[in-house]
């Protein structure tokens, strides 16, 4: 049965992945291929990424544009700039520069390689000094 996005088969994947067992343990125990697995496993990442979109999408609504991280940034210096434009906007930041490059990473893996961005990415900020980007 399917709640919120995931269906239980890739909640019970998910859980055996996160454990440390490799694709081919976690099709010998729940009676399925390898190639299954990693098409299971693929499936609840591809929603999970798309629930977070949603979310930060849904998060930018009660934000302001604060500024664009221009691809080929390094996030060190994507960070400073975040920092000045909210000061800027009279905004403290809820992060040190350490927790905000590992917020930004984490928004989307995709647009960033090693310490630089790959593709644009914009950047909000709330009143609480919380940062979103899309």
């Amino acid at each position: 049965m399917k709640q919120g996005l995931l269906t239980d088969r890739q909640k019970e994947v998910l859980r055996y992945r996160k454990m440390g067992l490799t694709q081919q343990q976690v099709a010998d125990i729940i009676q399925t291929s390898k190639a299954n697995v990693c098409t299971i496993e693929k499936a609840a990442y591809e929603n999970i990424g798309r629930a977070r979109e949603t979310l930060e999408f849904l998060y930018t609504l009660d934000s302001d544009h604060l500024c664009t991280i221009k691809a080929g940034t390094d996030l060190i210096e994507a960070a400073s700039e975040i920092f000045q434009e909210a000061e800027k906007h009279g905004i403290k930041v809820k992060y040190n520069t350490i927790e905000l490059v590992n917020r930004v990473q984490e928004s989307n893996p995709g647009k960033f390689r090693a310490r630089y961005v790959r593709e644009d990415v914009e950047v909000y900020i709330n009143q609480e000094g919380d940062l979103f980007f899309s």
